[in-house]
């Protein structure tokens, strides 16, 4: 895709929510997020973004557990993950359609060939409800390994949605300079991370200040606005993790483990961002505010030097199986949403309770 300059600079209202799934449901998950939707647009958001793999949750056993015992919580994740096309995700894009919204969200994502690959991916849905992209994280982030595989560089891209030019990063990708220098040459205006709460981390490391500062950095970086949503702990996460372990208990109700907010091009945020607590952040947001700081850093521009750096970006999906001569099995990305043939649900029956 050829980058694009803009030529019209939207202004809009975004949303960042901070919330948790209903974990390991993905049905009564993507309820709560279609509410969301509704309530976001209500107060007027043109752009609403959830957090990483919001849908149905995230598998902190992999950080309290030895991987043996970790394994069979791996399978209920499995189980509850969500098919990209599929019914979870056609709920979520009739939301967007239905409320005129972009919709970024981070799903676990099912492999089609393989019952061990699942995907931190996030989707980003247009208003017309259609499915513009999907990116799946490059590289799980230490004890994540023990969960995702990785993605490849095809997802890596920006879309040109009617709020303007939009990323996607998840998480620890954040702190990929290569990944978010892409995306800037790509020519983003809009950055979307989508971040879980993270209180397993070591005790010196707030998580809630690594990503005001890895925001602010990219946003100041990229003269661009940053939407940053945070998911938050429940007590069933917190009972799942711990294993009835009363001091790591404790450590998954750490405070400052979550942070959404809304920053802008000078590293500011727009508005408070929200620490720890359920709830929306909104922020109104000016494209044009992006073209002054430009003038002083413009690092895929005039304040860069193309002979001495480039950077080589492969785009090639990267799949198991190449067969020549047959069409592929990958379901092309779909267009603006329908409703289903009457007497059809949208959404699923939710799946067996596997806990």
């Amino acid at each position: 895709m050829t980058p694009t300059v803009p030529r019209e600079f939207p202004r809009f209202t975004a949303a960042a929510v901070q919330a948790a799934p209903v974990f390991l449901d993905p049905a009564a998950t993507v309820d709560k997020a279609v509410a969301l939707i509704h309530e976001a647009a209500g107060h007027g958001a043109s752009l609403v973004a959830f957090p990483e793999v919001f849908v149905p949750g995230y598998p902190y056993w992999n950080w309290t557990m030895n991987p043996v015992q970790g394994s069979p919580w791996y399978e209920k994740l499995y189980r509850a993950a969500v098919d990209v096309p599929g019914p979870h995700v056609d709920a979520l894009r009739a939301a967007a359609a239905a409320t005129g919204t972009t919709v970024v969200i981070g799903v676990n994502e099912r492999g089609r060939h393989s019952l061990g690959v699942l995907y931190n991916s996030m989707l980003v849905i247009g208003p017309d409800g259609a499915l513009l992209g999907v990116h799946r994280k490059l590289v799980p982030t230490w004890a994540e390994k023990l969960t995702w595989t990785q993605g490849d560089g095809s997802s890596v891209r920006v879309h040109h949605t009617p709020v303007g030019p939009l990323g996607m990063l998840a998480c620890g990708e954040n702190t990929n300079t290569l990944a978010r220098f892409s995306l800037l040459a790509q020519g983003e205006l809009i950055h979307v991370a989508g971040y879980i709460a993270l209180p397993v981390a070591p005790a010196d490391y707030d998580m809630s200040e690594a990503i005001a500062i890895r925001t602010a950095a990219h946003s100041f970086e990229g003269k661009l606005f940053s939407i940053v949503a945070c998911s938050t702990i429940t007590d069933e996460m917190t009972e799942v993790a711990a294993a009835h372990d009363p001091e790591i208990a404790t450590t998954m109700r750490r405070p400052r483990s979550a942070l959404s907010g809304i920053f802008g091009p000078d590293g500011r945020p727009v508005t408070e961002p929200l620490v720890d607590a359920e709830g929306i952040v909104y922020a109104e947001i000016d494209l044009a505010r992006c073209i002054r700081p430009k003038q002083m850093h413009d690092i895929i521009g005039h304040y860069n030097r193309f002979d001495v750096f480039r950077l080589h970006h492969d785009t090639t999906p990267r799949q198991p199986l190449v067969r020549t001569g047959e069409l592929p099995d990958e379901a092309p990305l779909t267009g603006p949403w329908t409703p289903p043939p009457v007497g059809e649900q949208v959404r699923t029956a939710r799946p067996p309770d596997m806990r």
